[in-house]
């Protein structure tokens, strides 16, 4: 593989992941900010909702019943939500392991390794930096711990994997892993959480992981035909196999098995 790479073309291919990653994260930090908002907006109203002329119903027995019924459906909303970003927050984070875990590796960060592909793998580890940090930022808004942990159930698997990591084409398999369930997660969460900014924001990033995933399947079956120096973009259609079209979207409604349970990365 060494002496395949046109470094040109890889170095293009950076240049636009990178543009897609500050496209993404600026809306990522709208709704964020715009969920955040949209909760302390709902919780305000909940208790506002409870006072007639300025005197709170949770006087008489009915209004208590009531002033407790909605003070929990919102905190239960909430910490399900809370729980939701945590989560996300330590699935960014496990990536973020597993990335520094490959750039210790001679054919990826040390001497052996290519610059660009160096490079390429330094760059995805920050990406995934920010995205955590973004997850964390809305929790601590919302009064909750920041998830500083990897993903419980998965971070044995990447451990497991490590070992067997033998050239490039070992870490875009494990890659693809983390960022389908990842995908997978975000999919799952759009219809367990309980604002539309926050089902906005999680759809997003749904996305984004898929098409990374897509852009990896992409890459992997091009180094396994021998074509590595065909990734490109633009790409060269005449030189690509008949597949290259379809072997980055394999599932024609985005699967949810995978996915990590909303309380699976909690911080208690």
């Amino acid at each position: 593989m060494d002496g395949n790479i046109d470094e040109r073309r890889f170095r293009e291919l950076l240049v636009e992941s990178d543009d897609l990653q500050s496209d993404a994260m600026r809306g990522a930090r709208t709704d964020l900010n715009a969920y955040v908002d949209a909760a302390k907006e709902a919780r305000y109203e909940s208790r506002k909702d409870l006072k007639v002329g300025g005197v709170l119903l949770g006087a008489g027995v009915l209004g208590a019943a009531a002033f407790a019924f909605a003070g929990s459906a919102s905190a239960a909303a909430s910490s399900k939500d809370i729980m939701a970003l945590q989560t996300a927050a330590g699935l960014e984070n496990l990536a973020v392991f597993t990335y520094k875990t490959a750039l210790t590796l001679p054919f990826i960060g040390g001497s052996s390794a290519l610059p660009v592909v160096k490079a390429f793998v330094t760059k995805t580890m920050a990406q995934h930096t920010e995205h955590g940090a973004a997850f964390n930022a809305a929790v601590t808004k919302l009064g909750g711990k920041a998830q500083t942990g990897t993903d419980p159930k998965y971070t044995p698997v990447v451990k497991k994997a490590a070992p067997g990591l033998k050239g490039p084409a070992d870490v875009v398999s494990l890659a693809i892993t983390l960022e389908d369930i990842a995908a997978e997660t975000y999919t799952a969460d759009v219809g367990l959480v309980s604002t539309k900014e926050l089902r906005q924001l999680f759809a997003s990033v749904a996305g984004v992981e898929a098409q990374h995933r897509a852009i990896l399947l992409a890459v992997q079956a091009l180094v396994a035909g021998g074509l590595v120096s065909e990734i490109a973009l633009p790409p060269n259609a005449a030189k690509l196999p008949a597949a290259a079209g379809s072997v980055g979207f394999p599932d024609a409604f985005y699967p949810t098995s995978k996915a990590a349970p909303v309380a699976e990365g909690a911080v208690k």
